[in-house]
Parts: C-alpha cells; structure tokens; sequence
C-alpha cells in the first residue's frame, strides 16, 4: 500500500460522486464539483491544499484532504496541518485503511518539521483519539438577539477594501491568546472563498458588518442570516482594542436584525469575554481535535486544552 497525493480532476471523478451524500451540504453536484475544484485551484489550493489516497495496487481504498496552517504558541510559530473529508468507500470499510492512511499521513508529517495535525470531526471521535489525537473544548453559544444590548452605532456591510483592517483586529486578538490560528493573506482569502460558498445554495444570506474607527476598522461581524433557522450564525468577530469590544454585542444584534437568535462557535479567549452570558452546549459536530507532532506541539495541545471557558478557534478555522 501506498501513500500519495491524487490530482484534483481523479478526485473528483473517484471520491466526489461518494462523498456528495455526506459533505454536499444543500448543493447541487455541479455546484459541489465547481467548489473542490476551485479551492484546488486557488494560490492558496496551489501552495497549502492537497487531496491525498491511500492505494492498495492501483484501488483507491481511501482518500482526504491535507491544509497547510501555521499555528502560534505565544509568540512561537508552529507548522501544523490540517486533516478533513477522511473517506473510505464502503466496500473497503472495516479493513483499517482510513487508520494506516493518517498514519502515515502523521508520520511524514513529524518526519517533515510538522508540529501539529488537527481535525474537526464530525463522527466517531473516538477513533481519531486511538491515533492520538486529544478532543479539545468544542463548544456552542445561543443568544438571544432581542436581550443583546443596543447602541448608538453606524454600522456598514464590510466592502473589499475592508479586509486588512479586519486582517489586523484579527492578529490583535491572536496577541493575547496563549495558542491558536495564524492567517497569512492567502489564508485570508481562502477563508472568504469557502464563506461566499457556504452561502451560495440559499441557505444562509451573507451578513458582514464592520464599525469603523477613522480610517480603520474598529469591529467587524463575519456571519450569515438563516430565516430557516431564525439566526443569525456566527462566523466569526473581532475588535480592535478594549473599548471597540463594547460594539460586539450591538453589532450582533443589528446583523441579526429581526430574527430571534445569534448563534455560532463559542469564541476563543479574550473575545469570549466580549459577548454576555448565553445558552453553551457542547458541540456535535465538528469537534475540535489535535496530535501533537514534536515537542513544541505537546505544549501548544496542553494549551488549547486548558483553554477554559473558551474554544481553540473561530468557526472561520473549519476544515
């Protein structure tokens, strides 16, 4: 058996017709096709994105997607790697493919300088934690929209422009954070292509919102309305110092608008403190998940495990 990477139009052909009924999400296959292909194909797709099987001779017995991030502990940089859409056709389920697959994915990954995997899973926990991958808090927050404070503000839709402004909130809040998510400006637009297509089959209205300060951002909303749900879903948000934090909550509330509830992940450290109490449970899907990879990686996991009241990530780090 061998591992390697598989060209996005064998992918596509092999693993996407499989795959449509789990991770389609509302989207027609065209639709499904046309947005694999155009992460694949995009500078970030290029550089920090790789579909990956596992081949027993010529068969593809088992498949998933490998993202490139770096990760920070305080002010260290750590290389991790990103695991999603781990996939085994059912006619070689029960054989324990997917599991020599991310092993060998792990392996050269400690072997090639990684600090890091991470994953989100939507299923089976349980197995991800027998390849050593630790379950971190994954958590959800309900609020509700019309018991959010109001405030005097102007708000905006967020324009093109706008973006390195929210770049910076963003980096200012990743300062105070013991451990998490760098974003380099291919990050960033990668991350705005999979919004726009989150919200491309209807389900959701994209609602960006930003307060400015002068020239510069002083608070932004990143999220959707969904009237099918009655709320407004949170991507994520982000402030540029103490005061502008006080802007948070009413700017969630003019995204929700007349809908009843603000929902979304519970924010990391230092913008959970931002938002007032609400419903938490934990989460269902995507739970957050980490192996550690080299030393350095052990302690950026003990950090996002002890990371309390808070999660290691917005929902906008999904993979």
């Amino acid at each position: 058996m061998k591992l390697q990477p598989v060209e996005a139009a064998v992918y596509v052909r092999e693993v996407l017709p499989q795959t449509a009924p789990l991770w389609a999400a509302g989207r027609n296959f065209r639709t499904y096709v046309t947005h694999t292909l155009e992460i694949a194909r995009s500078p970030y797709g290029r550089r920090h994105y790789r579909t990956m099987g596992l081949f027993d001779g010529d068969r593809m017995v088992a498949s998933f997607k490998h993202y490139d991030r770096l990760m920070h502990l305080g002010s260290r940089r750590l290389r991790a790697f990103g695991i999603g859409a781990v996939f085994t056709p059912p006619e070689h389920r029960g054989r324990g493919y997917a599991g020599v697959m991310l092993a060998t994915a792990m392996d050269r990954a400690r072997a090639g300088g990684y600090d890091v995997a991470f994953l989100f899973s939507d299923i089976r926990p349980q197995f991800y934690a027998l390849l050593g991958f630790t379950e971190l808090p994954s958590r959800e927050i309900s609020l509700r929209a019309d018991a959010l404070p109001s405030a005097r503000l102007e708000p905006e839709l967020l324009t093109e422009h706008d973006w390195s402004g929210l770049q910076r909130c963003y980096d200012l809040g990743e300062r105070g954070r013991a451990a998490g998510f760098l974003r380099t400006p291919l990050v960033w637009a990668h991350m705005r292509t999979r919004m726009r297509q989150d919200n491309e089959p209807g389900t959701g209205h994209e609602t960006n919102l930003v307060v400015r300060h002068g020239r510069g951002i002083g608070a932004y909303v990143l999220g959707a309305r969904v009237p099918e749900r009655d709320a407004y879903v949170v991507n994520e948000f982000g402030f540029a110092g103490a005061s502008a934090a006080d802007a948070i909550p009413a700017l969630l509330r003019a995204a929700a608008g007349d809908l009843h509830r603000v929902v979304g992940w519970l924010p990391p450290a230092g913008a959970r403190e931002a938002l007032p109490k609400g419903t938490v449970r934990k989460r269902k899907r995507a739970i957050f998940m980490t192996a550690p990879l080299s030393v350095e990686g052990k302690r950026l996991v003990r950090a996002l495990t002890e990371s309390g009241r808070a999660d290691g990530c917005w929902h906008a780090d999904h993979v």
